[in-house]
């Protein structure tokens, strides 16, 4: 189902819009401290949408238990790569409770650990006041330099707003961030533990036995970075979710990202050789860089999907969420497109009115 819908600009003016490298206003609102910054090697998060699907999809798995059984393939998947990821067992779970950070009338917020794969994540929950089960929304935030991350930053406008709403909000800190464990390997393996991160959330929120947990009603939201995570655990894990929305998200092309953030960028030039020695370059190896774009098997996707985003972006532009629509809509998926005239990568003018459009959203299909 094919859905655009552009919004006009709600006010031209906006105090302390978010400028690439710059902090701003807008940062702090959303507490993502750089997140109009580059979002570094966001590369696990993308494909060309005319690439044609080098694996064949997975059974779906309409239970939600992330164990959707990856079709048999005459060749071992490259060990870094989404089929790689869909071949692997997921044990995500022993979701811990700690202590209590913020008593907000309407919800409470709490300090939180999981278990993924070998490590532990941590991160925050916003729980709503009274006796539940409330539906869940795990959130993944947008880069942010883990030197200078602490636990929950990131998308603190959405945890408030949808907590507010009902909703039981479980933000990521994803590895290597504030209290999780370390995994050394991760940016070489462009990033891809946070797709494994995210999967792990949403199994330890369905396998709880926390009485306000509803584990069958569980959505996934994403920015900017967290919208290729997004998008990653949509296709590695079809049915694991009810519903998803990705604000301002990357590239589904890998290579449009790691372009972008790592090759052409001198500061990250050390990391952008390591890639290369590991795996060759994009025009050296494409098939290599098909195999980690989800745009390339968004033919596995059976979940809904909102898309916001805003003409102005330059962090991430807009012509990358076309290319995401369309290439979803070419194989008929639900996807519904929301455009911002003038909205800028940090969502400020018209965020209330893109926030109103999600808890509707996942309203309906929660």
């Amino acid at each position: 189902m094919n859905r655009i819908r552009t919004r006009a600009l709600a006010s031209a003016l906006c105090v302390g819009l978010l400028v690439p490298g710059c902090s701003s206003p807008a940062d702090d609102v959303n507490g993502d401290g750089s997140d109009g910054e580059r979002p570094g090697a966001d590369t696990g998060t993308e494909d060309r949408a005319e690439a044609t699907p080098t694996d064949p999809p997975s059974t779906p798995d309409p239970a939600g238990t992330g164990t959707a059984t990856p079709t048999p393939t005459a060749e071992e998947p490259h060990p870094v790569s989404l089929p790689a990821l869909m071949e692997q067992e997921f044990d995500g779970g022993d979701l811990q409770v700690g202590e209590v950070l913020e008593d907000a009338g309407a919800y409470t917020r709490y300090e939180v650990t999981y278990r993924s794969g070998d490590l532990t994540v941590s991160g925050i929950m916003n729980v709503p006041e009274g006796a539940g089960p409330f539906p869940v929304l795990v959130l993944a935030h947008g880069y942010i330099d883990p030197e200078i991350y602490t636990t929950g930053r990131g998308l603190a406008r959405e945890q408030d707003y949808l907590a507010r709403q009902g909703y039981v909000v479980l933000h990521t800190d994803y590895r290597n961030h504030a209290g999780s464990d370390d995994d050394p390997e991760n940016e070489v393996r462009l990033r891809l533990g946070y797709t494994e991160d995210v999967i792990n959330a949403v199994l330890a929120v369905r396998e709880s036995s926390l009485d306000y947990l509803d584990g069958e009603r569980v959505g996934l939201l994403g920015r900017s970075m967290g919208g290729g995570v997004t998008l990653n655990t949509l296709v590695v894990r079809p049915g694991l979710v009810n519903a998803a929305v990705i604000y301002a998200s990357v590239s589904s092309d890998a290579v449009e990202n790691f372009d972008r953030w790592t090759r052409n960028d001198p500061e990250s030039s050390e990391l952008a050789d390591e890639i290369i020695d590991a795996y060759g370059a994009p025009e050296d190896d494409p098939e290599f860089w098909r195999n980690v774009s989800p745009v390339t098997f968004f033919d596995r996707v059976t979940e809904p999907l909102l898309m916001h985003h805003g003409t102005a972006d330059d962090t991430c532009p807009i012509e990358w969420a076309h290319d995401t629509h369309d290439a979803l809509d070419e194989l008929g998926k639900d996807v519904t497109f929301e455009v911002y005239e003038g909205e800028q990568h940090a969502f400020v003018p018209q965020w209330q009115d893109s926030i109103e459009r999600t808890e509707a959203f996942f309203d309906e299909h929660l």
